[in-house]
């Protein structure tokens, strides 16, 4: 919960001082797309406001997160971007671990225009545009055991298909996971950090990620 409490003021500093949020990607990068891209990550970006300014002034910006410029910063270890719940291994990339991702979106009750949360590909997203509130919009989730759960890689970004720490879920997506046995920790817009239960109705969970749907939701809810 601490952790995801620097992490949410750190989006909050960024946002503050940039006036935008970070983009969820810079350059995504498809499967098998073009290795020039950067698809540099959201996390990367917001590393001077977690009082990491050294490493951030380490990444070279000008490159793809897997280029081999990028190689000594990538493994440097964040306990900031750890549950200290879950099992301390390393990527096999040798880039260090992030156990939280940002939310791209939902498709729990939309298969059309999926990029409804707040870290989307190539854009930043103002905060003018989270039209359902911020304090009832997620930015970050546990995603512990992602296959794409490195902090300077811009594929940490997700669409969420079903319930929290679901056990269908395939293995090889990005989706709402923890090492806890009953929810995850959630990171709003605003900063709040929440323990929710993986009982939560499909549809209000689906509400709470999608920045501009409309939908009514309480606290009582969550």
């Amino acid at each position: 919960q601490n952790h995801l409490r620097q992490v949410g003021l750190a989006i909050q500093n960024y946002e503050s001082a940039l006036r935008t949020l970070p983009p969820g990607c810079l350059q995504w990068r498809p499967w098998g797309g073009d290795p020039r891209l950067k698809n540099l990550a959201w996390s990367a970006l917001i590393l001077p406001y977690i009082e990491s300014t050294t490493i951030y002034q380490q990444v070279d910006f000008d490159y793809a997160f897997d280029h081999p410029r990028n190689r000594a910063a990538a493994a440097m270890r964040f306990s900031v971007y750890l549950c200290p719940s879950a099992l301390d291994t390393a990527p096999a990339s040798g880039r260090a671990r992030t156990d939280y991702a940002g939310l791209y979106g939902q498709r729990i009750t939309t298969r059309q225009n999926t990029d409804n949360g707040v870290f989307i590909y190539n854009r930043p997203i103002r905060l003018r545009e989270i039209s359902d509130g911020i304090t009832q919009t997620l930015a970050v989730a546990e995603d512990t055991g992602g296959p794409d759960g490195e902090w300077i890689n811009g594929s940490n970004v997700f669409e969420q298909s079903g319930r929290i720490n679901d056990p269908r879920a395939w293995r090889g997506d990005n989706e709402i996971r923890s090492p806890h046995p009953s929810g995850a920790m959630l990171l709003f817009t605003c900063g709040r950090v929440q323990f929710v239960s993986e009982s939560m109705e499909l549809r209000i969970l689906a509400a709470i990620i999608t920045r501009n749907h409309g939908e009514v939701v309480t606290l009582d809810n969550l």
